[in-house]
């Protein structure tokens, strides 16, 4: 069977356009390639730019398997000192953290972190997908480790949990804190929010006399920050984690 034979024409593209999605070649480069013998396609040497392949078809460069699924997801360790932006004319962004193919295939984070907070951030270029973890009708819990100034006690459990009434009016919705060790010199803890409110979590503890003084994201949903990304790392998701994200 050849490749045009293979799948239907709604599924079908253009060699050279396919290869280009993937943001690692220019159709040129692809055209160049093809003449080269670098690619191929289901084992056999690509002939012409313009063949049809779908996407059961195996493409091959130079060796290696390409991965030309439209839509790519991405867990980053989210250093401090960076904007949760996909860019930014004074500051940088996380997304110049990624290589320039990643960058072309237009990914962007899914909500955001404050410029100093670290942690696990999603990229993704699927608006479909980051709609719905962001949505607040899905409530998907958030999970950030807190350093705080003071000492947390189980009153600051509680109030967390019926519900804050913050400065302006704020209301924000009941949410978790789990103490992991509170002294009078600091604390430690864990918050889980269902709802993403400008500092938050910043303004909770301030409200309650703990500022904090280090911040990290440490899940989303059911995804915990993979522990072996160091801040400014990447790494992309496994199809099990991504299906997780949709059925949280």
């Amino acid at each position: 069977m050849t490749v045009q034979e293979k799948g239907t024409a709604l599924d079908m593209e253009r060699l050279d356009k396919k290869l280009a999605s993937t943001g690692r070649w220019s159709r040129k480069e692809i055209k160049d390639m093809i003449r080269q013998g670098r690619i191929l396609v289901n084992g056999l040497p690509a002939r012409r730019p313009e063949d049809k392949v779908g996407d059961e078809d195996q493409l091959v460069v130079d060796g290696q398997v390409v991965d030309c699924a439209p839509f790519v997801y991405v867990m980053m360790h989210k250093p401090s000192g960076l904007l949760s932006a996909t860019e930014d004319k004074r500051q940088a962004t996380v997304v110049d953290l990624l290589p320039p193919e990643l960058r072309r295939r237009g990914l962007f984070p899914v909500g955001r972190l404050d410029k100093d907070t670290e942690g696990l951030l999603l990229l993704t270029n699927e608006g479909g997908l980051a709609h719905d973890i962001l949505s607040p009708k899905h409530h998907v819990d958030k999970v950030y480790y807190a350093r705080t100034a003071g000492c947390l006690t189980e009153e600051d459990c509680r109030a967390f949990a019926a519900g804050m009434t913050l400065g302006g009016g704020l209301e924000c919705l009941p949410a978790g804190l789990e103490i992991l060790s509170a002294g009078p010199e600091g604390s430690e803890g864990l918050v889980t929010l269902r709802e993403g409110k400008f500092h938050q979590v910043k303004r909770m503890l301030a409200a309650r006399g703990k500022p904090v003084l280090y911040l990290k994201r440490v899940r989303m949903g059911n995804l915990p920050l993979d522990p072996a990304l160091e801040p400014g790392t990447y790494r992309y998701l496994t199809e099990d984690e991504v299906e997780s994200l949709r059925n949280f």
